[in-house]
């Protein structure tokens, strides 16, 4: 919890600073799926990824990037059910790259939608603090990405999953 509000301390006081480049999204899609496959493979969740052109770049920060599809493919992990299925997938999108994470976990009611990326929002606080989460994760990654001149967004539906999209600067 003290590492993710001081994440989000520095990230809106700008203290952060940020190695600004062009960076992989397949590299770091691929980096984040292999440090979760553990937890993939002890729920037997299928973890596919594709690309319209898999050397597409990002104009952000390695690391930073890093922490976005890590927030993203734990909450995906967490809330898909064994033997649930996790798509990452990105396109073109004029001047920006569309980055998918979809799930096909417990979904989301429609009345949270707008609130998800607030810090501390859980929609099942009971259940959140049961899986460990802090309510600072997707937080976070709003914030990144926004760093980044991007932009979140989600679609949901209860009981049949949920897709995160994050648009970041084509480098």
């Amino acid at each position: 919890l003290i590492v993710d509000m001081l994440a989000v301390a520095r990230i809106e006081s700008e203290d952060e600073m940020f190695e600004i480049n062009s960076v992989s999204i397949q590299e770091v899609v691929h980096e984040s799926i292999e440090s979760r496959r553990a937890s993939l493979d002890a729920k037997q969740i299928k973890l596919q990824w594709y690309a319209t052109d898999p050397a597409l770049c990002v104009r952000a920060d390695q690391e930073a990037l890093r922490e976005i599809l890590d927030n993203l493919l734990d909450n995906a992990v967490k809330y898909t059910p064994n033997e649930g299925k996790v798509t990452v997938h990105w396109e073109p999108e004029g001047e920006l790259v569309r980055i998918a994470v979809e799930d096909t976990g417990i979904g989301i009611a429609g009345e949270h939608l707008d609130r998800i990326f607030e810090r501390f929002y859980r929609v099942d606080k009971a259940r959140s603090r049961e899986m460990g989460g802090t309510g600072l994760g997707l937080s976070i990654v709003k914030h990144l990405v926004e760093v980044f001149g991007g932009s979140t967004e989600v679609q949901s539906e209860r009981g049949k999953g949920t897709t995160f999209f994050v648009r970041l600067p084509l480098a």
